[in-house]
């Protein structure tokens, strides 16, 4: 591997060369030609042997200075290519990118068997494709779908079940679940433990039995020290597609329809609906018992204690429409402006 190659071969590994036809193939598109490919690289590290991409018009300089093989640009961008690049276009070359370089880096399959250290209950059932790492613990009743992943350490609790082709990272721990197909849970997240749930006694709290599930669909992905809370007497759900960034923290009976983004540090309380395609913004607050309308956006640090309107964008704390946010800073900066000299 080269220095200006993205993908240090201690850590991941790479397949190819490939030609340029079968990187544009992946990304989308047809082009033609027999170019061999031996990786991927920004811009301005690129060489003949490199393909890289395009997606921001500030970079529009390193593009036309590059010396990548090919790039992967969108149309408006082809004629700021260099001749001596091969354009790959496509309306869409993020996600052209993004395919591209899983051809050169696939997700490492699992490798079939258990680690000699790992404690698997014997009423447990292993699909023979999967792979269980070193002191994993596999409970009663689990069961572990073809080719799926358990890492280092994790904890798969009694009865958890798990469809083909997931992953769960070192010490991440699932109990009270079911997992759909490709679920991605990475390290150290907590799935499944008791929600946050009490009542208030004479005496003291006592603690409401927590008695749901969480549903991961198909697709879901969560971040490295997430944790996503069980039902109280209904499921925790977290819909097809759906991606949760690190440290993020989903309160129970939350449901979150397709596709919803989470970003790190935000945080759902219990009861809450997100419909389809809603982002939540960095370290979000949402109160419980709310309903986020489809493809609703939430700003970074805003707390919204009320419902959201489908499509809206919100902003601030309390969270207000963002034009609504925006025209207040505007008032309150000419509110507290200091005067010129010589005015009163």
């Amino acid at each position: 591997m080269t220095a200006a190659s993205a993908g240090d071969a201690r850590f991941f590994h790479r397949t190819g060369p490939h030609a340029v036809s079968a990187v544009a193939e992946a990304a989308g598109v047809a082009v033609a030609g027999d170019l061999m490919l031996h990786g991927v690289a920004p811009l301005q590290a690129a060489g003949p042997e490199h393909v890289s991409f395009l997606d921001n018009k500030q970079y529009v300089p390193l593009l036309e200075a590059t010396r990548a093989g090919a790039v992967i640009v969108h149309p408006n961008m082809a004629a700021r290519v260099p001749a001596t690049t091969i354009a790959i276009v496509t309306p869409e070359p993020y996600l052209g990118w993004a395919r591209a370089a899983a051809l050169f880096y696939p997700a490492p399959p699992a490798k079939p068997g258990i680690h000699p250290s790992a404690v698997v209950d014997p009423a447990a059932t292993v699909d023979p494709t999967a792979e269980i790492g070193p002191l994993a613990v596999i409970g009663a009743g689990a069961e572990i779908g073809a080719s799926c992943r358990i890492g280092p350490g994790a904890v798969i609790g009694e009865g958890v079940q798990m469809g083909p082709h997931c992953r769960v990272g070192a010490l991440a721990s699932i109990s009270h679940a079911i997992l759909g197909a490709r679920v991605y849970v990475y390290t150290g997240a907590r799935i499944g433990q008791d929600g946050f749930g009490f009542a208030v006694g004479p005496a003291g709290f006592v603690t409401v039995p927590q008695l749901g599930r969480v549903v991961l669909e198909d697709d879901v992905e969560v971040g490295a020290n997430s944790t996503i809370d069980r039902g109280s007497t209904q499921d925790t759900v977290i819909g097809v597609g759906s991606r949760l960034d690190n440290l993020v923290q989903i309160g129970h009976n939350v449901r979150l329809g397709r596709c919803c983004i989470v970003v790190s540090q935000a945080g759902i309380s219990g009861s809450t609906v997100l419909e389809d395609f809603v982002v939540v913004a960095a370290q979000a607050g949402l109160t419980g018992h709310l309903r986020i309308g489809a493809k609703a956006r939430v700003g970074a640090q805003s707390g919204v204690m009320r419902d959201v309107a489908a499509g809206a964008d919100v902003l601030g704390a309390p969270a207000v429409p963002v034009r609504e946010f925006f025209r207040s800073v505007a008032v309150l900066r000419k509110l507290t402006a200091r005067p010129a000299k010589g005015e009163a």
